[in-house]
């Protein structure tokens, strides 16, 4: 029997929708080198890593300037289109729901993973079931699971201001219930696993995006937004233009400004049962 790997909805897989690959590509950071530092110095081998919901690839580049292998999968093809090419990344796409033979055939054989990782995409799965495959598929005991999400960016108070009302009044009818694992930082999501050795417990451990960025890059990361296109399709435009107005005079007359999102990573591993 097949089994669930991660909720799908209408357009979605793993979490994304498959038509923003290009504006997901465009628009959403990339991540600080001192969070894959952490991870890596967390697991004895470097020798294989699995990045699953990969999307377009921002955390499988990073981390396979340290692992000598990166499987990276997603559910779409099209996030995969956009993706970075690297000869040490194999990028592979599965269906939402994977059994464990597909798990073994197209990911890896059981017990030989150094490092799972998921960015930002962790609160879309069915968390029981991929647990389960995680713990079949990592090393035992050093094997390490690393699930981080990110905050809203912070660019200024006035930008800030009409951000946080896009999405949490005006977009937030139009997003997934589980953004509410987000917006707890991942400190409340189902995570049973065993702290890694010199921590005396599995996060959320804090991390610093910072990137600098233009109105029109902004812009992108907000059409990034699953909600943007659900409200879209609902007859909803988020970014008006009274509000697209409101977030120039906001922004000033500087091209960029350096946006910065905190990140949380939750990490640990699967023990020696």
């Amino acid at each position: 029997m097949a089994e669930q790997f991660a909720k799908q909805g209408k357009h979605y897989v793993e979490g994304r929708p498959s038509y923003l690959a290009q504006q997901y590509a465009e628009g959403r950071p990339s991540y600080p080198p001192q969070l894959f530092q952490f991870i890596a110095s967390k697991t004895p081998s470097h020798q294989l890593a699995w990045d699953v919901g990969t999307g377009t690839g921002q955390a499988a580049i990073s981390l396979a300037a340290i692992y000598k292998n990166v499987i990276a999968t997603d559910a779409s093809d099209k996030q995969l289109e956009f993706a970075a090419k690297l000869l040490n990344v194999r990028y592979q796409h599965t269906s939402s729901t994977m059994t464990m033979a597909e798990l073994e055939q197209k990911v890896a054989p059981q017990g030989t993973i150094d490092l799972v990782t998921i960015a930002q995409a962790m609160h879309y799965f069915d968390l029981p079931i991929f647990y389960e495959q995680v713990k079949w598929v990592l090393k035992k005991p050093h094997g390490v699971i690393a699930a981080w999400c990110y905050s809203l960016p912070r660019i200024n108070d006035e930008v800030d201001a009409i951000l946080d009302r896009l999405y949490s009044i005006d977009g937030s009818p139009y997003f997934d219930p589980a953004r509410r694992w987000v917006d707890d930082n991942y400190k409340s999501i189902d995570f049973p696993f065993e702290p890694v050795d010199g921590n005396d417990h599995t996060g959320p451990f804090e991390f610093v995006i910072e990137k600098e960025i233009d109105l029109n890059g902004f812009l992108a990361y907000i059409k990034s937004w699953s909600a943007y296109h659900v409200a879209k399709e609902k007859g909803v435009e988020l970014l008006g233009e009274d509000v697209v107005e409101k977030l120039k005079l906001s922004w000033g007359e500087d091209g960029k400004r350096v946006a910065k999102c905190q990140v949380y990573l939750r990490i640990g591993r699967v023990g020696d049962a």
